[in-house]
């Protein structure tokens, strides 16, 4: 018997639709991880890009458990002395809080060139309006999947 190996004219690509209200990010992050390689089907091939689309919905109103929301986030300028910082709870907060789910994800894929491949593949919007309609995501409910996916505040 010989190993399966997936080809391009074998991979069923579908869109998934999550709504991300109330859900802990890590435990978010790691299914959306998981459904972006394609590890949740049974012909997944490690070196293939095999995942679906994921769409996240409601990005802002993501979960944080602990003290993650004090948590500084630092980056740099490139200039002398050009390190700068911003909590996660003001990145939530702030322009553009689907940057948290999207940093959330990257980091939870492993790194090279496929990964950043499949990164292309997630959309995230902070509100409930996205742009999908059309391709007729189908929705996957992770608060039925286990309880612990929701925080109760």
């Amino acid at each position: 018997m010989k190993t399966y190996t997936a080809k391009p004219a074998d991979i069923d690509k579908k869109w998934i639709l999550i709504d991300a209200e109330g859900i802990v990010l890590g435990r978010l992050a790691s299914i959306v991880a998981m459904r972006l390689r394609g590890k949740h089907k049974a012909t997944f091939t490690p070196h293939m890009d095999m995942g679906d689309n994921v769409i996240v919905i409601n990005a802002d109103k993501v979960q944080l458990t602990g003290k993650k929301r004090d948590k500084p986030n630092y980056w740099h300028t490139g200039y002398p002395g050009g390190i700068k910082s911003r909590t996660t709870g003001q990145i939530l907060e702030g322009k553009f809080p689907e940057r948290v789910v999207m940093q959330a994800v990257k980091r939870m894929l492993p790194g090279g060139p496929l990964s950043r491949r499949q990164m292309t593949h997630l959309r995230v919007y902070a509100g409930t309006e996205h742009p999908h309609e059309a391709q007729q995501p189908e929705a996957l409910d992770l608060r039925s999947m286990n309880p612990k996916n929701t925080r109760s505040a």
